[in-house]
């Protein structure tokens, strides 16, 4: 395995995208474990690419203009979706809307949980809103990357720059390579996770300016959208 597949993908990995955009929208709304559990989706969304990849279907994709541009769209409209989620405050990666009754206590760290202290009212405790659960996570996570046909065609051009074609085991060096890409994925957006989570505590007993993060995060999901949407094969 050569030096320059590792720095080419630690780069490419590294690289803001929507993907690593997700995790620390998920890290910084509900904590580590959500960012985690982002990144892992993200690396489970890498999977269908890799494998359209390794059994030449990519090919088709890249010379279906119609096969394209489906994707693409369905990708774009996901993106939006996200950031009407984000803008609404309803969404997956929107942050809890009484996350103020969370606040730490002066020289206290907040509180690394999808849960909230209950509001007391007339008729005792009201439950904050449910959070999202880790399957939910990780199935926007995953259409988050497997709605991005881009993926596909960069597996297709990148894996075989860095596999000897004429042995027999080429397949399986460039499933192991995908395989390597992937743990590096997860990696780096985990570590994006847990400083998004750190940044968290600054935050989170201040409303306005998660408020302000949810709409800064909305606006650059649709940003993004817009660049896919511009995305020529």
């Amino acid at each position: 395995m050569s030096m320059e597949f590792w720095v080419t993908s630690v780069i490419v990995t590294a690289t803001p995208g929507t993907g690593a955009l997700f995790t620390i929208a998920a890290a910084l709304s509900r904590g580590s474990r959500a960012g985690v559990i982002a990144a892992f989706g993200c690396a489970l969304g890498i999977v269908p690419h890799l494998v359209l990849a390794l059994t030449g279907a990519a090919a088709v994709l890249a010379a279906s203009p119609v096969a394209f541009q489906v994707l693409k769209w369905l990708g774009v409209a996901y993106l939006v979706y996200i950031a009407v989620g984000m803008w609404r405050g309803s969404g997956v990666l929107a942050s809890p809307p009484d996350s103020d009754t969370a606040a730490p206590s002066s020289g206290a760290t907040a509180p690394d949980s999808d849960t909230v202290a209950p509001d007391t009212g007339p008729a005792g405790p009201v439950r904050a809103p449910a959070s999202p659960s880790p399957g939910r996570v990780i199935r926007s996570a995953i259409l988050v990357n497997l709605l991005n046909p881009k993926l596909t065609l960069f597996f297709f051009v990148f894996l075989p720059i860095f596999v000897d074609p004429t042995p027999p085991d080429a397949l399986g060096a460039m499933a192991g390579l995908g395989l390597i890409f992937m743990a590096l994925t997860f990696g780096i957006f985990a570590l994006y996770g847990f400083v998004a989570a750190w940044l968290r505590r600054f935050v989170i007993g201040r409303p306005a300016v998660m408020r302000a993060l949810d709409i800064g995060f909305a606006l650059t999901f649709v940003g993004l959208a817009v660049m896919l949407a511009l995305t020529q094969r």
